[in-house]
């Protein structure tokens, strides 16, 4: 079996899908993108192509050593996710050959189903209360909110105070058996992170995310020790290597990404470094169906696997959701806030090509918004 042709699909709202082919008539798809640089990493997944045309698609390790090693620049947001989509292709393909889920090759399932949360957003406490009561009624029971919007550094009272009232409501919405995350999104200084963190603690937060940059981790300890509230990282962290200090510094739940940090492969080594520290795995998971597909194979099968992260009904992707590119969306239907063990070969999920192939007759060009703070500086977003 050799590969013969490596496309690549613009699809709306703001994802970017491959497709490998092979000469016996197997296909496999992934899901390589940066959000707000889809067309960059597009590029990058023709580069990579170059080499991977012509040969056994099966020899999965190798062909992700030379794709991440075998150039002298290595490594970043577009190459490792150029690399992670190829690689969910790949574990595709690998799956259809035996005819088993990607799970059943990574040594078989570990659990019977999946727990996931939904985000709820909203940056007012009605539009809060609103979206808990509909993720409520679809059975959730696990929730992510932001912590706020636009943060100014050494936010004052009132901001902190908007911080601890929105995560007091949802607890008191969600009641004491189900869970709260609070996503940070990097908006918060070392200092106000320290500060606003044990002020939430009493709500029992599931975990705090991000609330920090990731370029910053020799900052990450001083917040990880300033409360009890356990620190999740890493949707911007790309490798093992990325995750090493992050772990050294204390954080409880790792965040990578399986179409930023190198695919299928490179997640499964970050969660087996993650339980050398005690630390968990809750891949990110914004994006469309493959991505998602990839991400429930690896929870299936990895032992320290903590909760899934979804998109659907997600404010990013309105007009535009993933089921409309899956020929069974039932894959994707969740009970009891739950997913079922994919049973289908390879990623367990049937992509829609004409559907596909209709999108990126249109493509996109999404771009994340850009902040500013009231005396015009730059804000993170």
């Amino acid at each position: 079996m050799r590969i013969t042709k490596v496309e690549t699909f613009l699809v709306p709202p703001r994802w970017l899908f491959c497709r490998v082919e092979t000469d016996e008539g197997v296909t496999g798809w992934g899901e390589p993108v940066v959000e707000g640089r889809a067309e960059v990493v597009r590029a990058a997944v023709h580069v990579f192509a170059e080499h991977l045309v012509g040969r056994d698609p099966l020899r999965i390790e190798d062909h992700w050593q030379v794709m991440a090693r075998g150039g002298f620049y290595r490594g970043g947001p577009v190459l490792s996710s150029a690399l992670a989509g190829l690689d969910q292709a790949l574990w595709d393909i690998a799956g259809k050959v035996h005819g088993v889920p990607v799970h059943v090759l990574l040594g078989g399932p570990v659990r019977d189903r999946v727990r996931m949360y939904a985000w709820v957003g909203g940056d007012e406490p009605s539009e809060l209360a609103d979206g808990i009561a509909a993720r409520l009624e679809a059975g959730f029971t696990a929730v992510k909110m932001n912590a706020a919007g636009r943060v100014p550094p050494l936010t004052p009272a009132a901001g902190v105070a908007r911080v601890v009232e929105r995560v007091a409501l949802a607890r008191d919405l969600l009641g004491p058996e189900r869970d709260v995350a609070v996503d940070f999104h990097g908006r918060f200084t070392a200092a106000d992170a320290r500060r606003v963190l044990p002020l939430i603690a009493g709500f029992h937060p599931m975990f705090a995310e991000e609330p920090v940059l990731p370029d910053r981790p020799h900052v990450l300890r001083d917040v990880v020790t300033a409360s009890s509230v356990p620190v999740a990282t890493g949707e911007r962290l790309y490798s093992r290597w990325d995750f090493r200090p992050v772990l050294e510094a204390g954080v409880a739940v790792v965040q990578p990404d399986l179409s930023h940090a190198g695919g299928i492969s490179e997640t499964r080594r970050i969660a087996a470094l993650a339980e050398v520290w005690d630390a968990w795995l809750a891949p990110h998971c914004p994006l469309g169906p493959l991505a998602l597909a990839a991400s429930l194979q690896v929870a299936f099968a990895t032992p320290n696997f903590l909760i899934q992260e979804h998109s659907i009904g997600i404010h990013y992707h309105q007009g535009d959701d993933l089921l409309g590119y899956v020929l069974d969306p039932e894959v994707f239907r969740f009970t009891g806030g739950h997913a079922a063990r994919p049973a289908g070969p390879g990623l367990g999920v049937d992509i829609d090509e004409a559907a596909v192939r209709r999108a990126d007759e249109r493509g996109h060009a999404w771009r994340n918004p850009v902040w500013r703070h009231d005396d015009g500086g730059l804000a993170e977003w």
